[in-house]
């Protein structure tokens, strides 16, 4: 299985959601690629089995620039996208928590549903990160 995790970080928060993401796929035998959105250079979704997008949500449930940008330079709507984002319900509460990640997850069509962490993934998140992965795991593999 090919897998690129693709994010969007400014204060870390997204950045260590995606790592731990990677380091279990890694565990579980699967080949991760790296996409900083905004740094490195993208290559075709097409090519990658699943494509894991995280963002934040910016500015009262925006998403930021950078992310449109990146939707912008796939140009189309794989349908291999697998959406995560972190968010802090004391800006907006539950209505605008991680909004930027539910509207990609609509905008993309994603079949999987929504990772939404709470700023960083430390503590009992993690064990919500874990069993979100392998419910998208095991819900690739049944489309194998």
């Amino acid at each position: 299985m090919r897998i690129l995790i693709a994010y969007l970080s400014y204060s870390g928060n997204t950045e260590e959601v995606a790592s731990y993401i990677g380091e279990f796929l890694n565990k579980e035998g699967v080949t991760v690629e790296w996409h900083r959105i905004g740094i490195d250079v993208l290559k075709d979704p097409a090519y990658y089995d699943l494509v894991f997008l995280g963002t934040f949500t910016w500015d009262r449930g925006s998403t930021p620039d950078e992310v449109k940008d990146f939707v912008l330079e796939v140009g189309y709507k794989p349908g291999n996208m697998v959406i995560f984002g972190t968010g802090d319900t004391q800006f907006g509460g539950d209505d605008l928590f991680c909004r930027a990640a539910d509207k990609l997850a609509r905008f993309y069509e994603s079949s999987f549903p929504v990772l939404k962490v709470e700023q960083s993934p430390r503590g009992s998140q993690e064990n919500k990160i874990e069993q979100w992965l392998e419910g998208v795991l095991d819900n690739a593999k049944s489309y194998a």
